[in-house]
């Protein structure tokens, strides 16, 4: 048996994550006026099966103007929270922690879905609220050229904005999710507000840094009022956007955060202008790791690293090297949904088949056993090679 961070349990107030692997939020696209689809019950139920342990449902718009996309899921009103707690329930079934994303994409709403060609999107008479989804800003500076620029917020409706997200929170309970993740990344509303790129207001929601932050900050405490104090809150941050925010500023905000109830920052970065959110001029294995670093090592706080983490023993490293607490597998994961499996099977992990399914993993125990000379069809032997992407 050999024993590992990376499948050892994680206790974060009240809840146990059963391993440290996280599916993040990832975008869909495949909403229907924001409710869920069986898309997305497939979509979450085959990471919650393949072994994770936090499954965190994509972006989740607080208000309809926040909407990034036709498919974009909604949580601005009650009658989303049967339909968001059916995927719950499913993830639950299987013996995986449920989360889910609170996002508002703020300037870059009312987009093309990425496939489609990215750029704003054209109206087209299915679209019966266009007028109602004008993209909203904290100043009226438009993402890049080819964007339009947005409608800069009255102050009331900021304090407006502030209170949907301590809402989506309350929905967000009662459909039964256990963890709560804020978005303040890749260039969407809230961090539109922290960075001096996007945000030129005047009054207290502008200016200073203190005041960049306000926002993000009177979010997380109207979230705190119904989100319950027993249940984790997440926020993900661009740590650094090539743009004027880095991550000493972030470690700054982490420590805010940190008083107001935040329990891990999800460390990313870039998004705030159309250049690629890139650390230097090559991509790279873990590349997005030394965010994390900072972050935990400077503010004192919990992080979930990200980034091209492709292996289960570059995952372990990350943990062991104290880098992160959290392991966020995105787009691998989507690559291989059993990816959790696999990494404990690499890893040496005893009974690697047990966290997952019966329906599956009892089948593929069974055939272990047999010791007939043959490994799974994603085994590689040797350990990762952190300097080249294979």
């Amino acid at each position: 048996m050999t024993e590992t961070l990376l499948f050892s349990p994680l206790t974060i107030r009240g809840v146990v994550l059963k391993n440290r692997i996280v599916v993040p939020p990832m975008h869909q696209y495949s909403a229907i006026k924001g409710f869920p689809t069986d898309w997305h019950l497939m979509n979450a139920g085959k990471f919650a099966a393949g072994g994770a342990g936090l499954v965190v449902v994509e972006s989740t718009k607080v208000e309809r103007r926040g909407c990034g996309t036709l498919g974009d899921l909604g949580i601005w009103d009650d009658k989303f929270i049967e339909p968001l707690g059916r995927l719950v329930k499913f993830i639950k079934q299987q013996n995986a922690v449920a989360g889910i994303q609170l996002g508002h994409s703020g300037r870059k709403a009312r987009a093309n879905r990425p496939w489609e060609g990215d750029g704003p999107l054209k109206r087209t008479p299915d679209i019966d609220d266009w007028d109602e989804w004008t993209p909203v800003a904290p100043s009226a500076i438009a993402h890049s050229d080819k964007w339009p620029a947005p409608r800069a917020l009255e102050r009331s409706e900021v304090k407006d904005l502030v209170q949907a997200w301590g809402e989506a929170a309350r929905r967000a309970q009662a459909a039964g999710f256990d963890v709560l993740e804020l978005h303040g990344a890749h260039g969407y509303l809230v961090h539109e507000f922290l960075s001096e790129r996007s945000n030129q207001r005047t009054d207290e929601y502008g200016g200073s840094e203190a005041n960049r932050m306000r926002f993000i900050t009177e979010v997380t405490e109207a979230v705190r009022v119904h989100w319950p104090e027993h249940k984790p809150l997440f926020v993900r941050l661009s740590v650094e956007d090539n743009a004027g925010w880095g991550p000493e500023q972030s470690a700054r905000l982490a420590k805010i955060l940190k008083t107001k109830g935040v329990d891990v920052i999800d460390c990313s970065s870039g998004g705030i202008t159309d250049v690629a959110p890139i650390l230097g001029k090559e991509i790279k294995y873990s590349y997005q790791v030394p965010l994390s670093e900072y972050v935990r090592r400077h503010a004192d706080i919990m992080t979930m690293a990200v980034g091209l983490i492709i292996h289960g023993d570059q995952a372990e490293q990350i943990l062991r090297d104290g880098q992160a607490d959290l392991i966020a597998v995105g787009r691998e994961i989507l690559n291989n949904p059993n990816w959790p499996m696999d990494a404990a099977l690499k890893l040496g992990v005893e009974g690697p088949f047990r966290n997952v399914p019966p329906q599956f993993g009892w089948w593929l125990g069974t055939r272990d056993k047999r010791g007939f000379g043959t490994r799974p069809s994603t085994w590689q032997s040797g350990l990762h090679d952190p300097g080249k992407v294979s």
